[in-house]
């Protein structure tokens, strides 16, 4: 196995807001996350990107993503989760540029997709665990994460222990 470097991960959730999709029944909240503290804070950082979360909330809005779930908006990616149509207890998710909506792939080779950064994992642990609870869509819709901040102190551990083995 070849682990390469890693960029600084500092996340912050810094806005967040509802919305319903064309089609007038479904629903997904969404989460503007930043990653702070990189070089081009264009690319990463919401408050210098030119894009607002309303904005892309409405663009959003408008696409044909159908159902029930939440989505994690970064300047650079965005990923929609939601809750399987055929089995509503298991989480799916897809991912597209930001920008420009097209489509990306989250597979990272040798069979393995990406399933999420770390402030990604905190949100989808609380909105799969408030999905659990909930009685009812609506109960689901009105619970939203308290996660602000996700720094992840050591963005190079698993390089430095491979290659001291």
């Amino acid at each position: 196995m070849k682990v390469t470097p890693c960029r600084s991960y500092h996340a912050r959730v810094v806005e967040h807001l509802a919305v319903t999709m064309a089609d007038g029944r479904s629903r997904f909240k969404i989460y503007a996350v930043s990653i702070v503290g990189r070089d081009q804070p264009e690319r990463y950082e919401w408050a210098h990107g030119g894009m607002t979360l309303p904005a892309f909330a409405e663009r959003f809005s408008r696409g044909a993503d159908e159902g029930v779930g939440f989505v994690t908006a970064f300047p650079h990616i965005t990923k929609v989760f939601r809750y399987h149509p055929e089995a509503e207890i298991l989480m799916c998710v897809r991912a597209f540029n930001t920008r420009d909506m097209t489509p990306l792939d989250l597979n990272r080779g040798e069979g393995y997709l990406e399933f999420a950064c770390y402030a990604e994992a905190l949100l989808a642990a609380d909105e799969y665990r408030y999905w659990a609870e909930a009685t009812s869509v609506e109960n689901y819709l009105s619970r939203w994460s308290a996660v602000v901040d996700a720094p992840v102190v050591s963005a190079g551990k698993l390089r430095a222990w491979w290659e001291s083995r």
